[in-house]
């Protein structure tokens, strides 16, 4: 290919992804290759799950000692490495912060702490939703109303200030800690075993359970770039989609997300992943009064916060020193989530659950009523 036919191609994919077919196509690439990618080895329904797979490189690098969630996901590292090759490519790699970096660490925290309760981020909700699983209904229903609060604060003025251009070098922390990352997947070193024969890391790497479920490390990374280089391009959401329908009657995004939904759903039933009902769900509880208030609060720390936890990521890919703060929160809160019995699991919801969702929701609330931009 000739520089200029290269050119000419590069601006054609640019103008392809930043129309509202981009949406549509991210959607579509994600409800197809997340199936995919569990028949390959990854957990049922959570071929792409950003909280659940941020929750396993928590453990991996110690910060939990959940066993069967342990191991880090080359797709996180992907989604961030994929957006920040497509912000260098069309010149949109601009390194910021400033926006309420501390406040953004907290939302990220009780974010992951209401997706845990639930089990599942927004993305892994429509994916459990198009497997079949209908307790992710409840979830879904429970995502519109944290975001539907969300807004409720964002019309009265809600804000968490501008960020503003900061060097160069600031852009190239949360990419070169994703390299780490990768590196500590592939060398996985090991420092021996105590009296017990326990690993006694630096990184631990499940050998049952969910975590010990995955994908071939090459394969699950080629699937991170390709869709953090298509999500950074348009935008793609999953709670930027129903803020926007509630709040501006604009379905741009809303239709990227219904896409995936439908072409995972087909994909499923293809692949024969496709299992309805509410009992004996993969990686799921039945307990719909709690798996709607997680994700109350779960929908209602991502509006504030500006975005899902994909989005989270390809904004910090493309130099948002602010997202990536929000990203070791969440990293951080799942670590939390953990050792202190706020995640669920299959059995049911853990002792402090619950109490953790409704302070949470108090936090949040103080948060949305008090954080208003300061004019100079």
């Amino acid at each position: 290919m000739t520089p200029l036919a290269e050119k000419e191609f590069m601006s054609f994919v640019s103008r392809f992804l930043t129309s509202r077919w981009g949406p549509i196509f991210t959607g579509l690439v994600v409800g197809i290759l997340a199936p995919v990618l569990v028949k390959l080895g990854n957990p049922s329904n959570m071929g792409v799950c950003v909280v659940c797979f941020s929750r396993d490189i928590a453990g991996a690098l110690g910060l939990h000692h959940a066993g069967v969630v342990q191991y880090i996901r080359p797709e996180i590292i992907g989604f961030v490495l994929g957006s920040l090759v497509a912000a260098l490519i069309f010149r949109e790699f601009k390194p910021r912060t400033g926006s309420a970096p501390l406040v953004r660490f907290l939302l990220g925290m009780f974010a992951v702490f209401g997706a845990l309760v639930f089990l599942g981020c927004p993305w892994r909700a429509y994916l459990r939703l198009a497997g079949g699983d209908w307790n992710a209904v409840f979830g879904i229903l429970g995502l519109i109303a944290g975001i539907g609060i969300g807004i409720v604060f964002l019309r009265t003025g809600f804000s968490l200030g501008r960020n503003h251009p900061a060097p160069k070098a600031l852009g190239w922390v949360m990419p070169a800690i994703m390299v780490t990352l990768l590196a500590l997947l592939i060398v996985a070193p090991q420092f021996g075993r105590d009296a017990s024969g326990n690993p006694v890391g630096p990184i631990f790497f499940s050998e049952k359970g969910p975590g010990s479920q995955h994908a071939p490390l090459i394969i699950s990374l080629v699937v991170g770039l390709f869709v953090g280089f298509l999500a950074q391009r348009s935008r793609f959401c999953t709670v930027g989609a129903i803020r926007d329908m509630m709040l501006l009657r604009d379905s741009h995004l809303l239709k990227g997300v219904l896409a995936l939904i439908a072409a995972a759903f087909i994909t499923n039933l293809i692949l024969g992943q496709f299992n309805p009902g509410f009992a004996n769900q993969p990686v799921a509880h039945t307990n719909a009064l709690w798996n709607f208030g997680g994700m109350v609060l779960a929908g209602l720390a991502f509006t504030l916060a500006g975005g899902c936890p994909g989005r989270q990521l390809f904004l910090a890919g493309e130099g948002d020193g602010d997202a990536a703060v929000f990203v070791v929160g969440m990293i951080v809160g799942a670590g939390f989530a953990h050792n202190f019995s706020i995640a669920s699991s299959p059995s049911g919801v853990s002792a402090f659950g619950p109490v953790t969702v409704m302070i949470g929701l108090v936090i949040c609330i103080i948060i949305g009523l008090t954080m208003r931009e300061v004019k100079a």
